[in-house]
């Protein structure tokens, strides 16, 4: 019982998850990998939008209040916001 309220309490177990089972978008010298979260029957959009910048790893964590029925849906929704913002925001994503 108590190891069920650390799990909780700290991001494990729950009904929350998340799939990396989606091969990487390359958009613009862009890497887009896709991470929708599953919670309370649906699928959020959910990702990371990374690039290497003189020599270092940027990274952008993104998670969006859309929840759609499908996992596949979500992939391809999560691309293309990411898309998005990088053509609006494009290497200023990271600061």
């Amino acid at each position: 019982m108590i190891g069920k309220f650390f799990s909780k309490l700290f991001g494990g177990g729950g009904e929350q998850s998340h799939s990396n089972d989606h091969p990487p978008v390359f958009y613009n010298d862009f890497e887009i990998i896709s991470e929708p979260q599953f919670t309370n029957g649906q699928w959020q959009i959910s990702g990371r939008i990374e690039k290497e910048i003189d020599g270092q790893r940027k990274v952008h964590i993104f998670i969006r209040a859309d929840m759609l029925p499908g996992e596949e849906e979500a992939v391809s929704q999560t691309v293309r916001k990411a898309k998005l913002m990088i053509d609006q925001q494009g290497d200023r994503i990271f600061d």
